[in-house]
């Protein structure tokens, strides 16, 4: 194994891990903490595949924006900051099921569709202006579902967490 394979491992180590610890903790600032480091790690990866502009959009909009999204989704909701019994639902084993069912048929497909698909070293597909025409081209209409996605689950967090919002009382 070359010195990058073992780097690209060791962050791919560290995304899976992480992104067990987001699912698993009980406290829900610590779990916001975890992405943070599971999205530096997959930054870390595009960077050792040489896509330097997909590891700094992964860095300024998932760690930057999306996080900070949710950690003012959670202070807005008024969710319990530290350790809570509300976020386990109790369907722990029922979620692990539909997790490695999940994980089974992706690194299925992905092995079936990519096996004898070997990447050079210097491959050049993270240039700013292919994925510029990707993004610009193809994929405009869903970046901006997305955006209005994440929109509007900032202002359900809103209303969801204002008491003087809602169904007002009938006057009669």
């Amino acid at each position: 194994m070359s010195g990058q394979e073992i780097v690209f491992t060791l962050l791919g180590v560290v995304a899976v891990g992480s992104a067990i610890l987001v699912v698993t903790t009980r406290q829900l600032v610590h779990a916001a903490l975890w992405l943070v480091v599971s999205f530096g790690a997959l930054a870390g990866g595009y960077l050792v595949l040489t896509a330097e502009f997909v590891a700094w959009v992964q860095v300024l909009i998932y760690v930057g924006a999306i996080i900070v999204l949710l950690l003012f989704g959670i202070m807005l909701t008024r969710a319990p900051i530290g350790e809570s019994t509300d976020l386990d639902s109790g369907n722990r084993w029922a979620a692990l099921a539909v997790a490695v069912g999940t994980a089974a048929v992706l690194v299925t497909v992905m092995v079936m569709g990519f096996r004898d698909e070997r990447m050079p070293l210097h491959a050049g597909g993270g240039s700013a202006e292919e994925l510029g025409a990707a993004v610009f081209r193809t994929w405009v209409l869903p970046f901006e579902v997305l955006s209005v996605l994440l929109l509007a689950s900032l202002v359900g967090a809103i209303v969801l967490s204002r008491s003087d919002i809602g169904p007002g009382e009938e006057d009669g």
